[in-house]
């Protein structure tokens, strides 16, 4: 059976699968990622978990992996294969994509999380059949992919997608990237539950507790919603101008709110939007699996320009 080795590597924790050809899930494993001991541990923990899946495949599909995927977070040079800086891992300038090839002796694709789970969604997910999708994952932070023809645009430096750091509100909250103001530090989970901890009373309240209060008519929360979902249609035109998606995917926790989340934010997009196309907007459709799945797909995708290579004259 061929198949290829996708890794997704969080904050916490590591999803991993073997993927035949056809995408479909042959194994699937998950492994902690061990950052309390320092980004060396992690990066050595990447390599062991990657030829623990290659031993696995070649015992028991009788053939070693094609290739392998993966997926970090954080700034990624993906044309060179460096994993650049990841805050919540502490590395830096890590040639990741080198140092799984050598270790297991097959060709590695290396992606930003959010890009390659963006390439499943656009291709095989919720986008699947647009021309140019983009998808935006609210979680901690934002941060998007851009998709043309079934890729996604990591940009000139690979910072393509980074809505997030939109700046929605001028002078506004700071931001640890040092601007103020940032779409993230207004419409993000990790936004909303601050703001819903603060308006509630309650220090342990979070953006799931906030939704079910708007959904239960409590006027704070609605108040505390309106204003993320207010910034999030301000930061969606910005981009929609830019970029003019075919389908808007919607992912990541705050999402999780469904018809609470989408219901408001598609009449803002809407009443915002003058000469633009008004997007379709779905939500994300393949959940925390999704980065795993692009994993796959970028292993995938990198042996068929390697055959293409090949039969070239």
């Amino acid at each position: 059976m061929r198949h290829v080795i996708a890794l997704d590597v969080g904050g916490t924790g590591m999803k991993a699968a073997l993927a035949g050809p056809q995408g479909e899930v042959l194994h699937r494993a998950r492994r902690a990622t061990g950052r309390e001991q320092g980004p060396d541990a992690v990066v050595a923990g990447i390599l062991d978990f990657a030829a623990e899946l290659h031993a696995y495949g070649t015992e028991h599909f009788g053939t070693p992996a094609s290739a392998a995927g993966v997926a970090v977070p954080g700034i990624v040079d993906e044309a060179r294969g460096v994993a650049a800086y990841a805050a919540n891992l502490g590395w830096r300038d890590v040639p990741l994509r080198d140092l799984l090839a050598q270790r297991l002796g097959v060709p590695v694709a290396l992606g930003h999380d959010v890009r390659t789970g963006g390439l499943a969604e656009g291709r095989v997910g919720a986008g699947r059949g647009a021309d140019r999708f983009l998808f935006v994952a609210l979680g901690t932070g934002i941060a998007g992919a851009i998709g043309v023809d079934g890729r996604v645009e990591a940009g000139a430096h690979g910072f393509a997608g980074e809505i997030g750091h939109i700046v929605v509100r001028p002078g506004g909250t700071p931001c640890p990237c040092g601007q103020h103001g940032c779409l993230e530090r207004f419409a993000s989970a990790a936004a909303v539950s601050e703001a819903w901890a603060a308006a509630s009373g309650d220090p342990g309240a979070d953006a799931a507790d906030c939704a079910k209060a708007v959904d239960c008519g409590d006027p704070r929360a609605a108040a505390v919603w309106q204003q993320a979902v207010d910034a999030l249609a301000d930061g969606l035109v910005t981009a929609l101008t830019l970029l003019d998606p075919r389908t808007l995917i919607i992912g990541g926790g705050l999402a999780e709110a469904g018809d609470t989340l989408f219901t408001p934010l598609r009449e803002a997009i809407r009443s915002r939007i003058t000469f633009q196309k008004q997007p379709t907007l779905v939500p994300a459709a393949l959940g925390d699996g999704a980065g795993c799945l692009g994993a796959g797909l970028l292993a995938w995708d990198l042996l068929a320009s390697t055959d293409r290579m090949e039969v070239t004259p």
